[in-house]
């Protein structure tokens, strides 16, 4: 009996740490992109919270989830679109704007839950798996960790996609460069804002598909502020990764281990209180930020807006 209590809790800790895992992982690439090249994206969670309520409003009246990431992703891009016009090609305060775009689409989507959902709160139903054959039939580890939706795996990919570009390409550099050296970019003949434009709606897409999938897979039904700081949660993984972005990864599954501590618990039948356990994944931030706060290296010229032939 005691084995298969700790096989159901190992289970089902593995499988909900992975699933809570995949919008943190979405969510730290976006912002290593972004801070690489100098922007600090705050609204980040904005981004996601676009995400999460457009893919969900696509899902449920489409039927289709890929229409849900699609719209998921459009949204993030969307707001991402207004952060990079406003602090890239304005140069207004990234910090200000960013909390700003936060707090507005937190309202705007509570606003929009309350007008459209609020009676009915309606479900998602679950979404379906790929198992990756063989690995998927290993006992415990293979449902927990190899039978997921596809975006699970894409978003697993892009580490290894991420990680090549920032080594091997010359976008890489370029991104790079805009974040250390702009001015050195720009006499190369590389348009600085050109990248930083980019990089930004780039974490927008990846924001809006990490709000939808938390959205639409991992609770399965949108309510407001169903990120609950996770974008927060991505700044710091990025921010800590070094520009690495396996260190996203390793740290997107520690969160999501904190964060599934809870269901599993249930499912193992085991007594702890809920309120100590919803305070480990903040907890783990703390030790995260104690631990690696401060040989944690960003950019230069992160958050200093580029305006060229100033100095």
């Amino acid at each position: 009996m005691g084995a298969l209590l700790g096989e159901t809790f190992l289970g089902a800790l593995l499988f909900g740490a992975v699933t809570a895992a995949i919008p943190l992982i979405l969510a730290g690439l976006g912002e290593q992109m972004s801070e690489k090249a100098g922007v600090l994206n705050i609204g980040i969670e904005g981004m996601m919270l676009a995400g999460a309520f457009t893919g969900f409003f696509a899902a449920f009246h489409t039927g289709s989830l890929w229409t849900g990431f699609g719209a998921g992703i459009l949204a993030g891009m969307g707001v991402a679109l207004v952060m990079a016009l406003l602090c890239v090609q304005l140069g207004l305060n990234q910090i200000v704007i960013g909390i700003g775009l936060t707090l507005g689409m937190e309202g705007l989507t509570a606003l929009a839950h309350h007008f459209l959902f609020s009676r009915s709160y309606p479900r998602l139903p679950a979404a379906e798996a790929l198992p990756i054959p063989g690995l998927a039939q290993i006992p415990v580890l293979g449902p927990a960790l190899f039978a997921h939706p596809p975006v699970a795996y894409i978003a697993v990919a892009l580490v290894a996609v991420m990680g090549w570009i920032y080594r091997h390409t010359q976008l890489g550099l370029n991104l790079q460069a805009a974040g250390d050296r702009p001015a050195a970019l720009d006499v190369a003949g590389v348009d600085v804002l050109a990248v930083r434009f980019a990089a930004v709606l780039t974490t927008g897409a990846f924001a809006g598909l990490g709000g939808a999938y938390l959205a639409m897979v991992g609770a399965g039904i949108f309510v407001p502020f169903v990120t609950n700081g996770a974008g927060f949660i991505g700044i710091v993984l990025a921010m800590l990764a070094r520009g690495q972005p396996v260190w996203v990864l390793t740290g997107a599954m520690v969160f999501g281990i904190c964060l599934s501590l809870t269901t599993a618990a249930q499912l193992a039948g085991l007594n702890l209180p809920t309120d100590v356990i919803q305070m480990l994944p903040y907890l783990a931030v703390m030790a995260m930020l104690i631990a690696f706060g401060r040989r944690a290296s960003l950019p230069p010229a992160l958050g200093i807006p580029y305006r060229r032939g100033e100095r």
